[in-house]
């Protein structure tokens, strides 16, 4: 067995391409072609004489020996971003990035970061706002993306996730399960058709919060009507938004009544911009997570944004 390892930019083409199943991709992560990313797994093969992708039609599968020694080949470049981070000259600020879902972060996140520098002003935090840690859940039992790919493709080191809390390979943290009730502006307490009990809502818009819609058991206008005991409003109509934070607005702009978690709309309840008009609320099966691989859980930098926003939480 030799010990001549193959050129390093083909491994490293032939891990971005494996991660992400795309040259395309690959080719954007490592400011290449798609071209030079495939003569690269190519030289890469002939080097070990053995086929590492399948080319299909618009895609590409992992053969065997591709999927056996990708994980290691992860790892290794790992340890080679650690070893050269070690060589660099010391900075007395620690970089921390953190992808979080849009919503949480316009609504909650965003408006405590002052205080997060105030007393941590040797972390600078990278906020990157994405739909892609909303949870889909598939009956797959081996999805094809895991939290660990998603904190990869978006070279993030935390994420904030709305779902289950199920991600293999993570630290998970529970930062709020919630619960769903309807939200509206004052303005629509009073008026020609005052908002008193649920059946009310026949005269008002419904508006529908998408980004909460995670399978069939979703907690939806029609769940929640069906519960407040009202079976002649049809819970489709109305608008819909794929951001929370867009239906919120929407409510607290006297639009119609929004159907979404108080916990979002924390800062326009205290205002009173917005007001939860019934008392019916439905419990939630999911709940926004702090999520770091366990390879990182004990980063120093990692800690400190942990403990800091647990303990937001419970204010």
């Amino acid at each position: 067995m030799s010990d001549r390892l193959p050129p390093l930019n083909s491994l490293r083409a032939f891990e971005a391409a494996a991660r992400h199943l795309s040259l395309k991709k690959a080719a954007e992560e490592l400011h290449v072609s798609p071209g030079a990313i495939s003569q690269q797994i190519r030289t890469l093969e002939r080097d070990l004489g053995t086929q590492l992708f399948h080319r299909l039609t618009r895609a590409l599968e992992l053969t065997e020996a591709g999927r056996s020694c990708l994980p290691e080949l992860r790892k290794g470049f790992d340890s080679l971003a650690k070893a050269v981070a070690k060589l660099r000259p010391d900075d007395k600020r620690s970089v921390l990035t953190v992808s979080v879902a849009p919503a949480f972060a316009v609504k909650y996140l965003v408006p405590r970061l002052p205080r997060f520098a105030a007393v941590h002003p040797g972390v600078e935090l990278r906020i990157s706002a994405s739909l892609d840690l909303i949870d889909v859940l598939r009956h797959d039992p081996a999805p094809a993306t895991t939290a660990i790919d998603d904190l990869r493709a978006q070279d993030a080191d935390l994420a904030i996730r709305f779902g289950t809390g199920s991600y293999a390979g993570c630290q998970v943290d529970e930062l709020c399960s919630d619960w769903v009730t309807a939200l509206c502006s004052p303005a629509l307490l009073n008026g020609e058709h005052p908002l008193r009990q649920p059946g009310d809502l026949r005269h008002h818009t419904l508006l529908h919060d998408n980004t909460v819609y995670l399978d069939e058991d979703q907690l939806d206008w029609a769940v929640w009507l069906q519960a407040a005991g009202v079976d002649d409003i049809d819970a489709s109509r109305g608008p819909r938004f794929n951001h929370s934070s867009l239906a919120l607005e929407a409510a607290a702009d006297s639009m119609g009544v929004a159907l979404s978690l108080p916990k979002l709309a924390a800062a326009e309840l205290a205002s009173g911009r917005l007001v939860t008009p019934f008392e019916l609320r439905l419990p939630s099966r999911f709940a926004y997570y702090l999520v770091c691989s366990e390879a990182n859980a004990g980063r120093p930098e990692i800690a400190i944004f942990r403990n800091w926003l647990l303990g937001e939480m419970e204010t």
